[in-house]
């Protein structure tokens, strides 16, 4: 199945491209080619770029802080386990604390390495980074692979416990939704969201053999999912007929 989701703020977008970008991280770092790890460090460095923003370390804590209370109300309720909520806010406070001992902004300390911000300044100019260019990047991709992948190690560790706090509030979630299976009708389905809750993201699970992808778009009162299909060229087309998806509300 195919998971495509939605974020109905700007907060959690930002959390989605976040671990996008550490997903990929998560694959090219164990890979040796020179070429991978290059992908690694324009991966670092959009990182880096999207985690400047001013608040969000602050919308990090506030959303671990608004989950921890939702669990803690938990307490008592004969249907939670104590010993699993109990592994569920140590882990929030785990990940909140070292958040909070990150000095400033995440990647604060990579920008003040000048070897890393001399290739950062070059790495989106089209073929910046060829040996002329960068003679002295070009010997360090000549390392051995591990030599190259404990630099990367070292520099990504720098965002540890950003990459860690953005596990815990997504995944926690994730888990507040149930999936529902929903009829779409000619392609097209909307559900109203006016309903006293505030929902953060939507998931749709599609099954692959139909071959459609879904157009999202949302507000805090209306869902809106238009059902398209891909033609020989690539281009979307609407596709109207009626299917059945699964879809999770997460608040």
């Amino acid at each position: 199945m195919i998971f495509y989701e939605y974020p109905f703020n700007e907060s959690i977008r930002t959390m989605l491209r976040l671990e996008h970008l550490f997903r990929r991280l998560t694959l090219l770092l164990p890979r040796d080619d020179a070429v991978d790890h290059h992908f690694a460090l324009a991966t670092l460095f959009e990182v880096m770029d999207v985690a400047s923003r001013a608040d969000l370390k602050s919308d990090l804590l506030l959303e671990l802080d608004r989950q921890r209370l939702q669990l803690a109300g938990y307490r008592g309720n004969p249907s939670i386990s104590e010993a699993a909520l109990d592994l569920a806010i140590r882990r929030l406070d785990q990940s909140r604390e070292r958040l909070v001992s990150l000095p400033g902004k995440a990647g604060a300390s990579l920008s003040n390495n000048e070897w890393l911000m001399g290739i950062r300044s070059r790495i989106n100019i089209p073929g910046g980074t060829c040996e002329f260019d960068l003679p002295g990047y070009y010997a360090w991709q000549q390392e051995s692979a591990q030599h190259r992948r404990g630099d990367l190690l070292r520099w990504v560790g720098t965002l540890d416990p950003l990459a860690e706090a953005l596990e815990v509030c997504l995944a926690l979630l994730r888990e507040t939704g149930s999936a529902q299976s929903v009829r779409v009708r000619g392609g097209v389905y909307q559900q109203s969201l006016g309903n006293g809750r505030s929902f953060q993201l939507v998931r749709l699970r599609i099954d692959p053999a139909l071959r459609i992808v879904p157009e999202i778009s949302g507000n805090r009162l209306l869902l809106a999912v238009r059902l398209m299909r891909a033609d020989a060229d690539g281009r979307l087309r609407p596709a109207p007929e009626d299917v059945s998806i699964d879809l999770t509300l997460c608040a």
